[in-house]
């Protein structure tokens, strides 16, 4: 996977321009350093924000999730061996995605197989476009890097195309909520399988991935 073209350009201009920007994401950190690399600077939070990268320092892992790494070693091949060969067992060392993109017809049988782990080790299934993800059980989503982040912001934009953002988008309405004069922006990005829930709570709605540099470039003064 990698970011649409005129992202990392696009990425480029806005954190030279805005105080901060930041990714927030449920892939590892390693992977987004990778992808967006020489878009800086940026704050990267992997994992849901299990992961964290400032510009300039080193990855830091919540160190409540750090017991978690055997287990999650161990279900990852379990699930190479258990799961039929269409599902991608994605190992991300402190959890395991389970992605059925390619086999739509598997989701049941692949949640009701995360089920059974996630109650027999007490871990988390989080669910997301044709994925399921087995995630240790400690509290914090999306929802509560962005209120982190915005702590001391006049304003925020955040961008997102699944349901796990939608935390992210109470975040900044509890935030605006507050009459301090906060302003935040929430900006959908459309997708087949769970856009709708998304764009309902959105402030700008947008057609594809492809709209996002364009969109980002049109936030910026034409001299910057």
């Amino acid at each position: 996977m990698r970011p649409v073209p005129g992202v990392v350009e696009a990425l480029t201009r806005l954190a030279a321009n805005a105080r901060r920007v930041a990714i927030v994401s449920a892939r590892p950190v390693a992977f987004l350093s990778d992808r967006l690399r020489g878009a800086g600077p940026l704050t990267l939070h992997g994992l849901y924000g299990l992961e964290r990268q400032r510009p300039g320092e080193p990855v830091e892992t919540d160190p409540r999730a750090l017991p978690w790494v055997p287990l999650v070693g161990r279900l990852t091949g379990l699930a190479l061996r258990e799961l039929p060969p269409e599902v991608r067992v994605e190992h991300k060392r402190i959890s395991v995605a389970l992605h059925y993109r390619t086999a739509p017809d598997l989701r049941l049988a692949v949640e009701r197989w995360a089920g059974e782990q996630a109650g027999l080790h007490g871990l988390t299934a989080q669910r997301g476009r044709m994925v399921v993800e087995l995630r240790p059980p400690v509290h914090g989503d999306k929802g509560d890097v962005v209120r982190a982040e915005i702590g001391d912001l006049g304003c925020a934009w955040y961008f997102g195309d699944d349901v796990a953002d939608l935390a992210a988008f109470q975040a900044l309405a509890e935030r605006a909520a507050a009459g301090d004069g906060f302003c935040g922006v929430r900006v959908a990005v459309r997708n087949p399988e769970t856009g709708a829930e998304l764009a309902a709570q959105a402030d700008h709605v947008l057609a594809s991935p492809a709209e996002v540099p364009g969109f980002l470039a049109g936030l910026l003064p034409a001299s910057a």
